[in-house]
């Protein structure tokens, strides 16, 4: 793709993010004492007593944030991170005179939650982010133990501790729940719905397994020569990165060969690279 195009395409799903995430704020979870976490959560939080607009004071908490992170991290973060954060609070602004979508606390969690999720989950895979919480939590995981995900998280539970001490037990375990939900949906956007695994086999069979892999699945598989600690004979290690909806039948393909084979299956968070496929 043309790299013109391609940061164009970028831009307009950072601002879809931004606006799905500003229409789950605004007509899902705060009508309702719903909150989000982060700078966003605290921003609900203080609009309920003081009066200014949440999309307004959500922009202003987070500029600290944006100049933080312009000395720290880089600058083509920030810009898409700036942007990402300014949609969402002029879009915030747009939705607020709407009715809200429900006014059921259930419904509201968690269609909140997954639509919120869909937002969050778009602008963070095409590199922005809408709350300074993350820049936290990245600097913070470079210079201890801690990641990036448990910085945010343990930022995230004091809040919503927060908010059920001043809105009430409800309001806080609601957006406990919807927390979990939202992150789950992340999870999914910024991995792809079509999700991979690693196959690791053990084998004496290696060549025979690789090309039934190949002629039924049109995926290539790495050979590793490799020695078992007991028998002491040479071992072929193949390993292959499949679709999960490919597992169940490589799983009972290896099963029906007549071959002595020792298989595990692992989560692949993330393909950098070409993943090679035969053409069909």
């Amino acid at each position: 793709m043309n790299k013109n195009l391609e940061k164009a395409v970028d831009v307009f799903l950072l601002t879809v993010g931004a606006v799905i995430a500003a229409f789950s704020v605004e007509e899902f979870l705060a009508p309702n004492n719903i909150f989000d976490g982060g700078v966003v959560g605290v921003s609900m939080i203080l609009v309920g007593f003081i009066p200014v607009k949440l999309g307004f004071l959500t922009i202003i908490i987070n500029i600290p944030f944006l100049i933080f992170a312009w000395k720290n991290i880089g600058h083509s973060f920030i810009f898409s991170a700036g942007y990402a954060m300014a949609v969402f609070s002029v879009c915030v602004g747009l939705f607020e005179p709407l009715a809200a979508t429900t006014d059921d606390l259930l419904l509201a969690t968690v269609f909140g939650g997954v639509v919120l999720g869909i937002g969050v989950g778009l602008v963070l895979k095409y590199g922005g982010c809408l709350d300074g919480t993350e820049i936290v939590g990245i600097m913070v995981s470079r210079k201890t133990s801690l990641s990036t995900g448990n910085v945010i998280f343990f930022i995230n539970i004091a809040i919503y501790l927060i908010a059920g001490l001043v809105f009430g037990l409800d309001s806080g375990l609601y957006s406990i729940i919807m927390y979990f939900i939202s992150s789950k949906v992340i999870d999914l956007i910024e991995s792809g719905m079509d999700q991979v695994k690693s196959i690791m086999i053990v084998t004496e069979d290696g060549k025979v397994i690789a090309d039934a892999i190949y002629k039924n699945f049109g995926r290539t598989v790495t050979f590793i020569r490799g020695q078992g600690l007991v028998s002491g004979t040479e071992k072929d290690i193949l390993y292959c990165v499949v679709t999960r909806a490919e597992i169940h039948d490589i799983r009972k393909m290896i099963n029906d060969m007549d071959v002595d084979a020792f298989t595990t299956i692992s989560d692949v968070s993330e393909i950098i690279g070409r993943h090679i496929k035969k053409s069909s």
